[in-house]
């Protein structure tokens, strides 16, 4: 097997120079490191990555940090971010934890110290536990912001007021919003951004909840949904609308029909019938620029960047 100095002597530099322009491209003239590197490829050398992250102090390893595996939205922001993360040379290991209790930022606090670098998915838990670990190692926030620290937002406030004007310019005067878990960072700005787009448009706006993101709120949700006399609902999550709509049809109510339920394209789409909106965050963009701005803070600590990224708003037609 072919070593460094293999690949040195054969291109004809020392050691610690074919070591940084396989490790440190970007420290080395651009002729120097086409030598180098014709000269690994004529003998089969494979730098181990892991002793080059090592010998710089750093594990070439992060983590993306998520409260729960059972809510779908984090699935493409993981696959983005770790497509990312492989493009950079980056291992990303996913782990769940909760930034809402003492036993979950000791575990966080833990893992911090094994990583170069943390993007952390914390819905919900108090601003000094993510400060705690941001403390740590760099740390960027997703779909929450936090003074100091970078983050990368789905505009979902925006694009919730978007819907409820234009379920009210289709003729809906009372519309319901179901909220999302206690705690939320995000469900203020998205109910507020509802009221402020009913009142706009002269509807009948209610607020509903808290409720938890999952399909079993949704169900629960039903019987005030229906004594509100809302004609549209838009949830916080595409798992309270599953639920609301399938309990709204087994008690025999048409949906959409007398009650029309936002979800994601997918959802809508399925249904086959117009006019219902759908709110879709495009996860994996979302993963790859938490990933992108996780790569400048571990090279810049005082990066805090803020990205707030739109969200599509697609109004379904006929199968």
């Amino acid at each position: 097997m072919a070593t460094l100095a293999d690949v040195a002597a054969l291109a004809g530099y020392n050691k610690s120079t074919v070591s940084r322009a396989l490790a440190r491209p970007e420290m080395v003239a651009p002729e120097t490191i086409a030598r180098i590197r014709a000269a690994a490829d004529q003998l089969g050398y494979v730098l181990n990555r892991t002793a080059s992250q090592l010998a710089r102090g750093r594990t070439g390893l992060a983590a993306f940090v998520v409260p729960t595996l059972e809510n779908a939205f984090f699935a493409p922001i993981i696959g983005g971010a770790q497509a990312r993360a492989a493009e950079s040379d980056l291992h990303l290991t996913v782990t769940v934890a909760s930034l809402e209790t003492a036993a979950g930022l000791a575990a966080l606090e833990r893992l911090a110290a094994q990583v170069d670098g943390l993007i952390l998915a914390a819905p919900r838990g108090p601003e000094e536990n993510v400060a705690a670990i941001a403390a740590i190692k760099p740390t960027v926030l997703v779909d929450r912001e936090a003074e100091g620290l970078p983050s990368v937002v789905a505009d979902t406030a925006t694009a919730i007021g978007a819907v409820v004007q234009g379920l009210a310019v289709r003729g809906h005067r009372r519309i319901a919003y179901l909220g999302g878990p206690p705690g939320s960072w995000q469900d203020p700005g998205r109910a507020a951004a509802a009221r402020e787009a009913a009142a706009r448009s002269g509807a009948e706006l209610t607020v509903h909840g808290p409720y938890p993101a999952s399909f079993a709120a949704g169900v629960t949700a039903t019987a005030e949904v229906l004594e509100s006399g809302a004609t549209a609902v838009v949830p916080y999550a595409t798992a309270l609308a599953l639920g609301l709509i399938l309990t709204l049809r087994g008690r025999g109510v048409q949906v959409p029909g007398e009650v029309l339920v936002s979800a994601e394209t997918t959802v809508t789409e399925a249904l086959g019938v117009p006019g219902i909106p759908a709110i879709d965050v495009a996860g994996d963009a979302l993963g790859r620029a938490a990933m992108d701005l996780l790569g400048a803070a571990m090279t810049d600590p005082t990066e805090t960047s803020r990205l707030r990224l739109p969200v599509q708003v697609t109004w379904s037609r006929p199968a």
